[in-house]
Formats: C-alpha cells, structure tokens, sequence
C-alpha cells in the first residue's frame, strides 16, 4: 500500500527540481487526499501530460492516484514536437541540462527521471512516449491503439506498468533484434548499448526490410502490417533501440528524424516500450525498444523486468 504522505513529498521534491528543469505547466497545489486506501494506486502521485484526454487520467484517479500536476509540452511552435521548448521556457534534460528530455511528452518524462512521482502520464503519437523515455532513462509504455496517438505512461519501476495495466509479467517472451527496421540510419554506440541490454531476452537478428513509414504517415495510411504479422508468428517481441541517435541541444534535432524507429507502430497500432538500456559514452542514457503483438503489453512488462533486472542503471540524480 502508498502512503499518502508520498503526496506532500512529491510537491517538495517537485519545489527542489522545477526551477532547473521545468516540467510542469501547472502544479495541484492542494490535491485531493480522500482516496480509498483498498485501490491499488492508493494516494500516489502522478504527472499528468497537459491536453491529454482526460478519461485516461479519471481512470488513474479511479485507481487511486493522485495528480499534482499538468506536465509541459512543446508549443505550436516547435516542428515536430521532439524537444522540449514551451511556453514557459526550456524543459531541460536530467542528465545534461543542455540537451532536450525529448517530446513531446517532455514533462512527464522529466517529472518521473527527476524523482518527483513515480508514474506519469503520456501519449505517444508518433514516439512521443518512447522517445523521451528513451532519453531520460526511464520506462515509457505505448498501448495498443487503432489509432495513431495511443495513451500511456513513464515510470522507473516495471512493477507499477504491470499494475497500471492489470497484467501479470511472469513469462520470459521470445524476441528477435533489428537495428534499423531495413530503413534507419542508426548510430552505432545507440545499436550497440541497445543489443548489449537485449541479450538478457537472448533475441535471435533478423532481417527486416520495413519501408520507411514516412510516406504513410504523411498520407494518413495505414503501417506495416503484414511483414510485421508474419514476423510476430514466430516471435513475441521485435526489438529495436528506440532512437538513431542521442538526445540533441535545445535548438532542435537538424534534418534527423529522431522517430524513425517508432513511427511505424503508430500507423501499425502495436503497443511498444522504451527500456533503460544504459548510458552512452557522454552520460546519456540509451532506450531499447520492444513492440510486441496486439494488446499483448504483458509481454512488454515482462521484457522491462527481466532487462532491468539484468541492466543496471542508476537513476537520477546520479
């Protein structure tokens, strides 16, 4: 059971962190307490993306958790959506403060690798979860959608994905490796601490030869399902590192596209997950992404806890 003293805790850890890291729009500066103590969210506090639909945070609330805040976004401003400029300034990464957190759920990433709540919420139009996760060593969960802009959430512990979702994560799943879906331009340091943190799953490499989805996503068509069907009849996972390359300055990313390697699961519908997979030779961490069958999250958790169990990696602060 939570204590609902971690309630004040994380507004105090909120009041330490903000003023470097800007991750929240708007803070819940007297939150509701009257929580049943039998639900198993049971006064926990969470982070709440700004402009996420707001049946996906009553459910949480029905579940017992508690909402501090409205976390930041990038304005209309910001092409792309993958870095954290906003309104009220820059929202800054952890782990250099002069690189993005990723977007375009900048402030829930942050809000969950700063220590300020445990879960927050997201929703992952195009990597907008994963992404983020990815660059903030965090956990960051897509949800099977038939839709391209899916809900989920960022947390540090596997434990409380598996609540959220109602699932158990006991099985070991099978996984195949792709480093770059047959389209992505990957870094290797990314490819390489990415397979490195997947041998705890031992996935066999395959040779993917997915088109690159950006003509579709442009069109408004559907993904790559077919390829991708065959693939999950002899496999529960594919994984992939979440990202080609590391989290950028506060300019913006160039002419790279840091979603190459999760759009195509929006237009797919497959639920996905960013998992810590360590750090990169400048101190950044790296995500390894596992995509795995429709409405099939359970084989994600279960992939989270065994490589985190196997893959140390420290939060933050380091």
């Amino acid at each position: 059971m939570i204590s609902l003293s971690q309630v004040p805790d994380a507004l105090a850890r909120l009041d330490l962190v903000e003023p470097t890291l800007c991750a929240f729009h708007e803070v819940f500066r007297t939150p509701s307490l009257e929580v049943d103590p039998s639900l198993p969210f049971a006064g926990m506090p969470i982070a709440v993306k700004r402009g996420e639909r707001r049946s996906h945070r009553e459910a949480l609330m029905a579940m017992g958790c508690v909402p501090i805040g409205l976390t930041t976004t990038p304005d209309g401003s910001t092409p792309w959506q993958t870095w954290g400029r906003n309104s009220r300034g820059l929202t800054r990464n952890p782990w250099n403060l002069d690189r993005t957190p990723g977007g375009s759920s900048a402030g829930s990433a942050v809000a969950v690798a700063s220590g300020v709540v445990p879960l927050a919420t997201g929703v992952d139009g195009a990597g907008s979860i994963r992404v983020p996760a990815a660059w903030c060593g965090v956990f960051g969960l897509k949800t099977t959608s038939s839709e391209r802009a899916a809900v989920g959430v960022f947390a540090r512990d596997p434990a409380l994905l598996a609540t959220y979702l109602g699932v158990t994560a006991d099985s070991t799943p099978t996984a195949v490796w792709s480093t770059d879906l047959g389209f992505a331009s990957v870094d290797d340091e990314q490819a390489s601490i990415a397979w490195q943190a997947a041998a705890a799953l031992r996935p066999r490499p395959v040779s993917l030869s997915l088109e690159d989805p950006a003509d579709d996503w442009f069109a408004g068509r559907c993904g790559p399902n077919a390829e991708l069907d065959s693939l999950f009849e002899t496999a529960d996972l594919l994984l992939t590192p979440v990202t080609p390359g590391p989290p950028h300055g506060h300019d913006g990313p160039g002419a790279r596209i840091n979603t190459a390697l999760t759009w195509a699961f929006n237009l797919s519908g497959h639920p996905a997950i960013s998992i810590p997979a360590g750090f990169d030779s400048c101190g950044l961490p790296v995500g390894l992404q596992a995509v795995a069958r429709h409405g099939r999250e359970a084989d994600l958790v279960a992939a989270a806890r065994l490589i985190s169990s196997a893959v140390e990696v420290a939060p933050w602060p380091p």
